[in-house]
């Protein structure tokens, strides 16, 4: 990533105050505004939540707006003002900023603080400054709360941000111009970047599946067509039978209890469980033992993991535990790993917010089972391939993760020059 001699320039010499936010332009605390005010037409609008999910560093364009009447009871936001959002579920996205560059006037509501900016402060400039680990440090001597975190408007105002050259607001706005204008470039390149490796590990996954697919096409080929319970020493869904289940007494033991999020979150092995079960909880449910393939039948649908241990899990989940004389755990998680989209749509077929499919679906399901030798084969090369996806894909992970961190660090050098004293977050 080039720009380092041009940021050493802007640092060298650079006089450089910390002044507070509040004496840099107006602070206004929005008011108002609930979701069923949207629309999808109207007057602009900024949605505080919408800071988190939808915007990036700055908009042109809102995703929402509101009618006239309600928009003549909200805050007025103008181009380049900032949102700042005032409360959030956790301290990284409380204090979150975005510029807003629209020509047309928008509306903002409560949880959001508006900061119209003075002659001595660029708004984008304090946009990127709001993401540097500085800012981060600062907000959080002034959050407030635990379950929802509060950084009010009044509490922005006391935090410092570094000015330069803050006698001569021309040369001020000058340096701070350049300075969002070497970060936009960084910024974008990073987005370009992350954005090819992100599409080559796309690439590279639809490879797999794609040659997964192929060999476990058996159209035309002489195989048996079985259902799990037929190839299996037990069958049948997980156990958690007290209620209610958020009982405290049934946890807190040694025995895992995996639930659909571990199944989801693990590879083909089931290594880490986040829950444990007591000895109450544990004759309540039923062991199962390692080497059992689980497969998720509600939230996460069919997503599969085999157990890496003995372990308890709830109905949320079934267990196959293979017949080594007719299949593998390994083999079965392939073929449904393969039919996963079309048991997703069977899924979202019945209806309800949440899809999901039953014991049933599964005791019907049949599957292609050609002879163990052959099996074992299929299997044996769709380890390779996917060990060797998944280590592309780890290593396009970490390039991702350094290029951000590269850029997270130009970013924060460019706003630590003569800072105040802080403590890493």
């Amino acid at each position: 990533m080039s720009g380092t001699s041009l940021i050493d320039r802007l640092l060298d010499g650079l006089v450089v105050e910390w002044v507070s936010l509040g004496s840099l332009g107006e602070l206004v605390r929005g008011h108002g505004l609930q979701k069923n005010d949207l629309t999808e037409k109207g007057v602009p609008a900024i949605h505080y939540g919408q800071i988190y999910t939808h915007y990036g560093l700055s908009a042109t364009k809102t995703k929402s707006f509101v009618s006239l009447d309600v928009a003549k009871q909200l805050r007025k936001v103008s181009k380049g003002d900032v949102v700042i959002t005032n409360t959030s579920e956790n301290i990284e996205d409380v204090a979150k900023a975005l510029v807003y560059l629209g020509e047309a006037q928008a509306v903002t509501g409560g949880h959001a603080t508006i900061l119209k900016p003075g002659r001595c402060l660029l708004g984008k400039y304090f946009a990127y400054f709001a993401q540097t680990n500085q800012f981060a440090v600062e907000k959080k001597k002034y959050a407030k709360g635990e379950k929802v975190i509060d950084v009010s408007a009044t509490d922005l105002a006391k935090i410092p941000i570094p000015i330069p050259c803050p006698e001569d607001a021309k040369k001020s706005l000058e340096i701070q111009t350049e300075i969002v204008r070497v970060l936009d470039v960084l910024a974008g390149l990073t987005t370009e970047l992350t954005a090819e490796l992100s599409a080559e590990m796309t690439a590279r996954r639809k490879q797999y599946s794609h040659y997964r697919d192929q060999l476990l096409n058996f159209e035309g080929v002489d195989v048996e067509w079985k259902a799990l319970p037929e190839m299996a020493l037990d069958f049948g869904r997980g156990k958690s039978k007290h209620r209610p289940r958020g009982d405290e007494r049934l946890y807190g033991g040694s025995v895992p209890f995996i639930q659909t999020g571990d199944i989801r979150s693990a590879s083909h092995v089931i290594t880490k469980f986040r829950q444990t079960y007591s000895d109450f909880g544990l004759r309540q449910s039923k062991l199962w033992p390692k080497g059992t393939l689980c497969i998720t039948i509600a939230a996460n649908i069919a997503e599969t993991s085999i157990l890496g241990f003995d372990a308890c899990f709830p109905d949320s989940v079934i267990g196959f535990l293979p017949d080594s004389k007719k299949t593998s755990a390994g083999y079965a998680q392939y073929v449904l790993q393969s039919l996963k989209a079309g048991l997703e749509g069977e899924a979202r077929g019945k209806g309800g917010a949440q899809g999901n499919i039953n014991l049933d679906t599964f005791r019907r399901l049949k599957l292609p089972f050609p002879s163990p030798e052959e099996q074992a084969r299929i299997v044996a090369l769709l380890d390779r391939f996917d060990a060797m996806t998944n280590s592309l894909v780890d290593c396009l992970l970490r390039e991702i993760d350094m290029r951000q961190k590269q850029y997270a660090y130009y970013r924060d050098l460019l706003f630590s020059s003569r800072g105040p004293d802080t403590a890493e977050v």
